[in-house]
């Protein structure tokens, strides 16, 4: 049985964007409800970020609709969306490298004028990502990879989104520091109400962190479901998790897009 749409605070429909001639998505669907953590899988080109991209106003899709609060945003530009309450951490973090790291912060609310909330989400961040207090004043080309994604996330953060959309997190990052930011990641959403959605490659951490998942394939949504039964089927075993004693070998085949409640 297909899961309740009508408490979703963003809602795809049918888009299809392209890369010049290349159409990168085809006819996706989803849902995401407020409040929750959803994620969409699939391997590298499948389509994860364009979908992010479209959702966001970066791209421009040529079919379909994109929703956000019941209002339709399809297309909209970048700067509106953000006002909307649409924050994206991009792919590879794309941090200011000649900014310090209180500087990116405070660029993450360029469009806010409320001093005080401005100074609490500050402090917020740096209660979630300690070492960015202790690193404020350092210039955020000499970080880390894990210190940048966690600035990354924090400048997102300081627009104060309704819905953090997050574009492969764990890229370029050792196991510890994938844990890290993803218990950081459910600690956002959960203690801060934060509606997230997450594209990523490590099916792993992702479908043990997030509610619901999306498995993308070649631009289609091929398979839907709690993440709890994504966990557990056969092909999702075998092709996203390594687990090759389960579900039939070779060449995938996707039964039917199935939906769990």
């Amino acid at each position: 049985m297909a899961k309740d749409k009508s408490d979703a605070i963003l809602s795809v429909r049918n888009i299809e964007t392209f890369y010049g001639p290349i159409m990168a998505i085809r006819g996706v669907s989803l849902d995401v409800k407020k409040g929750s953590m959803v994620t969409v899988l699939g391997a590298n080109g499948a389509g994860k970020s364009t979908i992010l991209k479209t959702i966001s106003g970066i791209m421009d899709t040529q079919k379909g609709t994109v929703t956000f609060e019941g209002k339709n945003i399809t297309n909209m530009d970048p700067a509106r969306v953000v006002k909307r309450g649409i924050s994206q951490v991009p792919e590879g973090r794309e941090v200011f490298p000649l900014l310090t790291v209180a500087e990116n912060l405070k660029m993450g609310a360029y469009l806010r004028h409320d001093r005080a909330g401005i100074h609490q989400d500050l402090e917020m961040c740096y209660d979630y990502f300690p070492v960015l207090r202790e690193r404020a004043g350092q210039i955020a080309g000499q970080l880390s990879g894990g210190q940048q994604q966690m600035l990354a996330i924090s400048r997102a953060l300081m627009s104060r989104p309704k819905l953090l959309a997050l574009d492969e997190p764990s890229l370029g990052l050792s196991p510890l520091l994938v844990r890290e930011i993803f218990a950081i990641i459910r600690r956002i959403n959960k203690e801060q109400g934060v509606t997230v959605l997450l594209v990523e490659q490590n099916a792993n951490i992702a479908l043990h962190t997030a509610d619901y998942g999306y498995v993308l394939e070649v631009g289609r949504i091929v398979l839907e479901g709690a993440c709890a039964d994504l966990l557990e089927n056969d092909d999702v075993k075998e092709f996203y998790l390594g687990l090759k004693d389960h579900g039939v070998r070779g060449k995938r085949r996707w039964k039917k897009r199935k939906v769990w409640r």
